[in-house]
């Protein structure tokens, strides 16, 4: 029998990941907090649609309130909520761990600094994540990058390939192409720069991906907040990894090639019709994961003391757009050229 499998906050990441791994026959249970979600989910299993396919996949989908009728302990449990909901789910699935099972953070940010003093770090593997995926709709799941275009990397936390980082290497093989790191936290520290390069400024654009390279203030802008993140990781010890299933070699120029290497990387593999997760947050009037982004490196900049001006500027307007004071739209690219004005370029 296989291993059981746990996909804790099936949002749009997560659905695309258990469709995939139930498709693959995995025995997988999906958990969420949406009930209109989980009851589509129930009724007519996930529906993913992409490019290319439109597929209907049957799965077991329960409500959050209804794991404890369970009587059930998970061999792995993938945590794909927002960062937002990390340490109350962590601590809320704890108890229906194995005790050799362990939990898998498929998440934005740098997650298991927080999940591993709640399960234990020997319960605690880390990973890095490229899928792009919306949900407007209960049980039906718009996927940007298909299973050709979506990859993981998986790694200890102590740096280790074990076998079981190679066993769910495998089994999330089902989702997209998978490759296994002795330096995952370089590798989080590359994706959380590369969100944070995005992320926030395009959500406050209300803009496309794709649009982020034909609009040179704003390209500028992306590559200038990448430059703060490296800037600050590296004054922290982190050593950047090839991400997306670049090689190591595409990493061995300047800080802003490889920064604009990622970013055109990342916008090829999501096509034209991608909204990020932060502008998905703003349309649904969300809380968006900024404290976990840019916000996450502001504070690691005043740890190490970098200063991170733009980033900060970054947290500071999307809590006007959740506040209301601002409305995703591109005429804030006004406000963008005023902040690259008033904060000099740095030389690299």
């Amino acid at each position: 029998m296989g291993k059981s499998i746990l996909v804790l906050g099936t949002g749009a990441i997560g659905s695309c990941i258990a469709a995939d791994l139930a498709r693959a026959q995995h025995l997988v249970t999906a958990v969420d907090q949406w009930p209109a979600h989980v009851e589509a989910m129930k009724a007519n299993g996930i529906r993913t649609v992409t490019p290319a396919e439109d597929l209907s996949t049957p799965v077991r989908a329960f409500h959050l309130c209804e794991v404890c009728s369970l009587r059930q302990l998970f061999d792995i449990v993938l945590l794909t909520a927002k960062s937002n909901d990390s340490i109350w789910m962590t601590q809320f699935i704890k108890p229906y761990l194995k005790p050799n099972g362990f939990l898998v953070s498929i998440q934005n940010s740098l997650n298991d600094e927080w999940i591993a003093p709640i399960v234990g770090p020997e319960r605690d593997i880390a990973s890095v994540i490229e899928l792009s995926a919306e949900i407007f709709q209960p049980g039906i799941v718009k996927r940007n990058t298909d299973r050709s275009r979506t990859w993981f990397a998986l790694g200890e936390l102590d740096g280790r390939i074990t076998p079981r980082v190679k066993e769910i290497a495998q089994i999330l093989s089902a989702a997209g192409k998978t490759e296994t790191t002795g330096n995952i936290q370089g590798a989080k520290w590359s994706k959380l720069t590369v969100n944070c390069m995005t992320q926030a400024a395009i959500g406050i654009l209300g803009i496309y991906e794709w649009e982020a390279t034909h609009i040179p203030e704003l390209f500028d802008l992306c590559i200038r907040l990448g430059r703060e993140c490296v800037q600050v990781g590296t004054t922290l010890g982190y050593t950047l990894a090839p991400v997306f299933g670049l090689t190591a070699e595409s990493f061995m120029g300047t800080s802003d090639e490889t920064l604009k290497q990622i970013l055109m990387t990342l916008i090829s593999h999501i096509g034209k019709s991608a909204r990020n997760s932060m502008l998905q947050d703003h349309l649904k009037g969300r809380k968006s994961e900024i404290d976990f982004l840019n916000g996450l490196v502001v504070q690691k900049g005043k740890q190490a003391g970098v200063p991170t001006p733009l980033n900060e500027a970054m947290v500071s307007l999307t809590r006007q757009i959740e506040l209301g004071v601002l409305k995703p739209e591109r005429s804030n690219l006004n406000i963008f050229s005023r902040l690259m004005q008033a904060s000099p370029a740095e030389k690299t």
